[in-house]
């Protein structure tokens, strides 16, 4: 699988956001008009609240922050190139330009009242230094909101690589479990697990980032259950109900081999007949959920039909890391089945694996 950071473009790490998208534009024109409404209350009102005076300058001050928005959105990839510092300057320079610009502009259509070559030179002055200070204003609120941002993503993969390095361990010890007890029994088939196995470690290992697709995790899963049908042959049965799941929906990687091994450890294994394990998974309006089956027998107390909550718990912890509080993983007992279940928001391509 390819790493989707690669594809990362510069500007995603620029401290200055998409300004085309809805929520930044909505919000830069509240922060506009807030600011309006400080600048005509800041007037004298001797006859009471001048409202054509407000519609005014609430005019002229949306002109500015709307061009300056969509100026910013088509210089963003060239200014995120830049260092800090300067894209900063570029940014107040280019506001403070389109200000003098839109100043002209009223003055030359008397949206302004008429005023002497000094009052307008205060004018220019005065708009200038307002729209300057606003500028830098906000550009530290950007910066110091970016370095939050990556502060929070360094503490996020941090969690995630702890979070990783605790199953990969707990999946190869299960693993190599399953291939001793073929070492006595069987010593052709434990050499196909070791070679399996060393297919199968290798690629858990070879993903670095958090997510993977479904089909690599698919193939994975599947791996492992080679593994597991070497040891235990016709007591072990798997039925797969995964066809409308898009091959390139985003999912934690080894999410689904442990769910399986809990339901082989705490389902087929214990009992002398085996049974069967029945994964189901779809995909619709932007939600993905899965199942995982396998059977129990309630009159066994020596087994614990919960299984080992650690693998759970990870998942669990890894889901709500990436996807939210939204993310939810449930255990279920219904007559013979236990059933795990998770579900998840995401969307199409792994864009969460870019973050």
């Amino acid at each position: 699988m390819k790493n989707s950071n690669n594809n990362t473009q510069p500007s995603d790490d620029f401290f200055v956001p998409e300004l085309c998208q809805p929520e930044a534009l909505l919000g830069l024109i509240l922060l506009a008009q807030l600011l309006v409404l400080v600048l005509v209350l800041a007037e004298p009102m001797d006859t009471g609240f001048d409202w054509m005076r407000l519609a005014l300058t609430s005019l002229f001050v949306q002109w500015i922050v709307l061009l300056s928005a969509a100026a910013l959105c088509r210089a963003r990839p060239y200014l995120a190139r830049l260092p800090a510092s300067l894209a900063v300057l570029a940014i107040c320079t280019l506001v403070l330009l389109l200000t003098v610009l839109c100043t002209a502009i009223a003055e030359h259509f008397y949206l302004t009242p008429e005023l002497s070559s000094e009052a307008r030179h205060h004018l220019y002055i005065r708009h200038a230094l307002i729209s300057l200070i606003m500028c830098a204003l906000l550009m530290r609120y950007f910066y110091l909101q970016g370095q939050w941002r990556r502060q929070q993503q360094a503490e996020l993969q941090a969690r995630l690589q702890a979070l990783q390095a605790r199953i990969q361990p707990h999946f190869l010890f299960n693993s190599l479990n399953s291939i001793a007890s073929l070492i006595g029994s069987d010593p052709d088939k434990a050499e196909h697990a070791v070679l399996d196995l060393s297919d199968l470690f290798r690629a858990s290992l070879a993903k670095p980032d958090s997510l993977s697709t479904w089909q690599d995790e698919l193939s994975l899963a599947k791996q492992y259950l080679s593994i597991e049908q070497y040891r235990l042959g016709q007591r072990l049965h798997v039925l797969w109900k995964v066809d409308s799941v898009p091959n390139d929906l985003p999912i934690p990687h080894l999410t689904v081999q442990p769910l399986l091994e809990n339901s082989i450890i705490y389902g087929i294994q214990p009992s002398i007949q085996g049974g069967s394990i029945e994964i189901s998974a779809h995909y619709s309006q932007g939600v993905f959920k899965l199942q995982v089956s396998n059977p129990f027998m309630p009159n066994d107390k020596t087994h614990n039909p919960r299984g080992t909550r650690l693998a759970l718990n990870n998942i669990e912890a890894r889901l709500k890391v990436l996807f939210g509080p939204n993310a939810r993983l449930s255990i279920q007992q219904q007559l013979d089945r236990y059933t795990t279940s998770l579900s998840y928001p995401c969307s199409r391509p792994s864009a969460e694996a870019q973050q």
